[in-house]
Formats: C-alpha cells, structure tokens, sequence
C-alpha cells in the first residue's frame, strides 16, 4: 500500500503545504538563470504563424454544468494576463508565473480538477483547458519545451476539437509548470479570444519563419497493465517548408502514455501488455 502524506493523514496541513510549495516555486524562477517574459503590446505583430479554437463546455463529465461556467469564468480571468503577451528572444515563458495574480481582484470560482488521482471541485478549477490550449500552440512553433507534463488519467472524453490526441499538459500550482524558452531570433505574441462557444488561441511573429509545423499522431495502442487501461500514442512534429509545402524536417517529439478512466466505446481494442 502506497505510503500517505502527511496533508492526506492531517487535511489541515494542505492550506499551509501549498501556500509553502508556492513560495518555493515562485522564489526558484526568481533565482534561477532564466529570463521569464513580462511586456505586452497593444500592437499585434504581423506575422501569424498559428490559430486554433477549442469547445469551452465539456458536457461528458458527469458533473453540474455549473462547474463548466465557472470553468469560463476562471478561463477569462487568466487570459487576462496572458492576451497580447510578447516572448521575446532568449526569454522564458512560466504560465503560472504569468498569471501568478489573475484572481488579485475578481476571485476565481469553483471548478473541475484531477486531485490524488479524483476528479472533484477546486478554488480556481479548469486551468488545465488553457494550458492544453498554449500547448497545442507552442507546439506550433520552433519555441523549446521546458517542462510539459502530461495528464497521467484521462477522466472523461475528449470534446470534438482540431488537436491529435497525446498533446495536454497540466499544470498544477507549486508542483507542475508549463515552460517554453525562445531560443530563436524571433519575437513571438500570445493572443487569447473567447466567443459564446469557444476559445481562440494565436501566435504571432515579428518575421515570416517560412515554415509551419504539423504535429500528428503516429502508433495507438490501448494496453491493459495491473488492470488499468492505458493509451499510448507517438506524437510527431512535421516541419513544413511555405514555399515548397514539402517537409524539411520529421521527427518523434515524444511517446504520450496516460491512463483511461473511462468506458472506452466497444469497438476499441485493448490488449494485454507483455509481461
């Protein structure tokens, strides 16, 4: 039997063990040798490289629908802090270095996260849709992953959306981040949009790159192991030329393995892993 921490035998303590994991977190980047991005600008640079949009509502989780409003609500209030943000070269972007203080003067609101491995209600709930949404972005881009982390449960399906599977990254405040650096000649500009029924994510360039990026799914498989079931899938970064719209390069960006916490439909086959 996996051994308790000390906050799940004393639930009193998690307050304090957060409020001390925060501290040490922020005051980490502020040692460290990065040099983290914080300017915007009102002019949106000329050059857009990549746009995705995404469904806000997700009607398959089996909570209140109200946990999804609260969702948008505390959506809107990070983008706040994140629209029109420049990445400059040689600078590193922290989300929650960014948006360290979206709930300074409108709290956040309840809504769905992934505790102990639960899906339950939390102050601040569904940020994991926005990290999700600036990682499917950043993967767009010759920007360099820090740190990504993937969900280790998939809890409920996924909404319709235009991204592969394999590609969300969580984020959970003094524990995981999501960090990219610019280690490019170029300027880069993270635009946020909402309408009635989605979010749109933009990035934007100071140059034309002459290239895009596909990223696609290679080899799925569903394996069971210690009776849960697991997906696995490749994610490949397809750098295409703009000119020419051939690659110029391919490659394996990393395998994506999480767990199924959900009644995959009949028709999917799910094997025994070796061994």
């Amino acid at each position: 039997m996996p051994r308790k921490r000390v906050t799940q035998i004393f639930p009193m303590l998690l307050p304090f063990r957060k409020r001390q994991r925060a501290f040490c977190f922020y005051m980490g980047m502020h040692l460290d040798k990065n040099r983290y991005t914080n300017s915007f600008s009102k002019t949106i640079l000329p050059c857009k490289v990549f746009e995705t949009s995404c469904p806000l509502y997700n009607q398959k989780t089996g909570f209140d629908m109200i946990y999804q409003e609260n969702k948008v609500f505390n959506l809107k209030l990070a983008a706040a802090k994140l629209h029109t943000l420049i990445i400059m070269p040689g600078e590193t972007f922290s989300f929650w270095k960014v948006i360290r203080h979206a709930d300074k003067q409108t709290p956040y609101k309840d809504g769905l996260t992934v505790k102990d491995g639960i899906l339950t209600t939390e102050y601040g709930g569904g940020m994991c849709h926005m990290s999700n949404l600036l990682f499917w972005m950043f993967l767009h881009t010759p920007l360099t992953i820090l740190e990504r982390r993937g969900h280790d449960i998939k809890d409920f399906p996924e909404p319709p959306s235009d991204t592969p599977m394999g590609v969300d990254a969580t984020v959970s405040l003094g524990w995981i981040d999501l960090k990219v650096k610019n280690a490019t000649e170029y300027t880069f500009q993270i635009c946020i949009a909402f309408d009635e029924e989605c979010i749109t994510g933009s990035v934007f360039s100071d140059k034309d790159m002459g290239c895009h990026y596909e990223i696609k799914n290679g080899d799925l498989i569903y394996y069971r192991e210690n009776n849960i079931v697991y997906e696995q899938v490749d994610v490949w970064k397809n750098q295409i030329s703009n000119t020419t719209n051939q690659k110029v390069n391919s490659a394996v960006v990393y395998k994506n393995v999480c767990g199924i916490g959900y009644k995959l439909p009949d028709h999917i086959k799910v094997i025994k892993k070796d061994g």
